[in-house]
């Protein structure tokens, strides 16, 4: 009778040891999928933001004679987006391109007859509320990849982490070189 409860017992604990286990995976699978979800949401923002670019540079170019550089960069980066394999080469190439952008908009501030264009107004308002909403989703991403891997770096969870593979997440970080300010040049009257 001893026996038996004892064995009992021991049942119970190994089940529910497994049950416990069982209740980690399934944490880290769901965490795991959200930070794939957070990266397509980023992917859905910068596909439209991919997509408005050629539009936007063909308004420019009827105006920027002078400017074929900075509308070039704008090309190049975008080419290099498409060309991005791997979640990091894609958020360097995306990096490049919010910086080309920010240089074009800045070289817009010479050109008046641009500003003013109505086409040109709607098509750099979409795009600024697409950057807005890419850092938005960023900033969201990071917060998925930080919780998951603070959850498969902590004792328990590491245990199942490690038997099942579950590797760390990198976060979307900015280059040096994309830090700096976009140097505006204003014209005089």
């Amino acid at each position: 009778m001893i026996t038996t409860i004892v064995l009992a017992l021991v049942l119970l604990a190994v089940l529910a040891l497994i049950g416990y286990a069982i209740l980690i995976y399934n944490g880290l699978v769901r965490m795991h999928n959200d930070c794939d979800k957070a990266w397509s949401n980023i992917d859905i923002l910068l596909k439209q933001r991919f997509d408005e670019l050629p539009k936007l540079v063909e308004v420019c170019q009827r105006y920027m004679e002078h400017e074929r550089d900075t509308l070039e960069a704008v090309i190049q980066a975008r080419s290099q987006v498409a060309s991005a394999r791997g979640e990091q080469a894609q958020q360097q190439a995306q990096n490049l391109l919010s910086d080309t952008l920010r240089s074009l908009f800045a070289v817009v501030e010479r050109y008046p007859d641009l500003k003013a264009d109505s086409l040109f107004r709607g098509l750099s308002q979409r795009i600024s509320e697409l950057e807005n909403q890419i850092a938005d989703r960023r900033e969201l991403f990071n917060e998925h990849v930080n919780l998951y891997n603070i959850r498969i770096a902590q004792f328990p969870d590491l245990l199942i982490a490690r038997q099942f593979r579950f590797s760390d997440r990198r976060l979307w970080k900015i280059d040096p070189a994309h830090r700096a300010d976009v140097a505006i040049q204003f014209q005089r009257p």
